[in-house]
């Protein structure tokens, strides 16, 4: 199936439903989860184990009314954790979690949706009912000081896992609320905030936004950017127009057998690039003369590509496919307004055989990537 900007982006019918492509959706966020942390470093040592009491889970609602009719939002499904940590000082952090759990209940009236249900329509397609039930928050105390929970650069996915509140019980995702808050506090008086969100609600920029007005509303100050909650503004044309290929969701024959690999236990590790080695990849990438010039994110995505490629010893036959988001937002004309709050990313991919990467430079697999975004 082939579908515009629009189209790819998370279709939609009028208001307050937003579609997506079933391809989309994710089951399993504990997965996705694992994906973004990888084990620590602590100090040669990682025979440290943190220790969280969790205190028992508070159902966060809107200060005051924010919906007169029940509402519902068409969703894609995914989980990311990220977290915030605090200065590493016992004075001024005694109220963090009353202020931050405060602030919570009333930037909700703006982001309302957070505070609903995942479920299924009638017509079998997974939706957030805006209920009003509740953003779960939990508080939390911890066993040591916040340093001693090591190189944050280098996350131990066990350790921060604790970090996030778990649903007891949660058989599915329809179990699990949209937006989940653990603020921990440690010895040393600093605190961490850690969140676990459904992608369906914002993608990364918007998170940060939420994330952002959340913090305003905690200093009491209004926010710099509201939120638009009409997805309607992406709805796709009916019956969409198939105008382009779209070979990120396609399926790639796996003639090298790398399926039996992930039969084995994976090993995390972490591999940090400073500005220096960044620098050298982006020279290596243009010293052949084949590109002028690259970012950042073209030379560091094409290195681990190729890396990977090299690394699983694939056929020169196999294709390998390289996929990214790209935000969407300044790509429509007239621009999606300012503070929209849901999914403005489109799936992106290149796509080459692992022949032509090996036996090309690195300046190859660079342009590869320059293409697709």
């Amino acid at each position: 199936m082939t579908l515009t900007l629009k189209e790819r982006l998370f279709l939609s019918t009028p208001k307050t439903l937003i579609e997506i492509p079933p391809l989309c959706i994710i089951t399993d966020t504990r997965k996705i989860f694992n994906i973004f942390f990888l084990p620590m470093e602590n100090d040669g040592n990682n025979t440290f184990q943190l220790i969280v009491n969790q205190g028992e889970p508070t159902l966060m609602k809107q200060r005051r009314a924010s919906i007169s009719s029940p509402t519902s939002i068409k969703t894609l499904l995914s989980s990311f954790a990220p977290f915030t940590a605090s200065n590493r000082t016992k004075k001024g952090n005694e109220k963090a979690a009353d202020v931050i759990k405060a602030a919570l209940s009333r930037v909700l009236v703006h982001y309302y949706p957070l505070a609903g249900r995942l479920t299924i329509s009638p017509e079998g397609k997974l939706i957030v009912d805006c209920n009003g039930e509740g953003a779960v928050f939990v508080e939390a105390e911890a066993n040591c000081d916040i340093e001693e929970i090591g190189d944050n650069t280098k996350p131990d996915p066990v350790t921060l896992g604790k970090l996030v509140y778990d649903i007891p019980g949660a058989k599915n995702i329809l179990e699990m609320p949209p937006l989940v808050a653990q603020v921990t506090k440690f010895k040393c008086g600093g605190f961490v905030l850690g969140l676990c969100m459904n992608h369906c609600m914002f993608d990364g920029l918007g998170a940060m936004e939420f994330v952002n007005s959340w913090g305003e509303t905690a200093r009491g100050l209004p926010l710099m950017v509201p939120p638009f909650l009409d997805r309607s503004i992406l709805k796709a044309r009916n019956p969409p127009k198939i105008e382009f290929p779209h070979h990120e969701f396609a399926e790639i024959e796996d003639k090298s057998d790398t399926a039996t690999l992930y039969k084995e236990e994976m090993l995390y590790r972490s591999f940090c690039f400073d500005s220096e080695k960044l620098e050298t990849l982006k020279l290596k990438a243009t010293e052949d003369g084949f590109l002028d010039k690259c970012t950042t994110f073209e030379a560091l995505s094409a290195f681990v590509w190729r890396a990977r490629t090299r690394a699983l010893k694939l056929k020169p036959d196999q294709q390998t496919k390289l996929l990214f988001a790209v935000d969407g937002r300044s790509r429509f004309n007239p621009p999606i307004p300012k503070g929209y709050c849901g999914n403005g990313i489109v799936l992106t991919n290149a796509l080459c055989n692992a022949g032509e990467q090996v036996d090309n430079p690195l300046s190859f697999t660079v342009k590869l990537v320059q293409e697709a975004g």
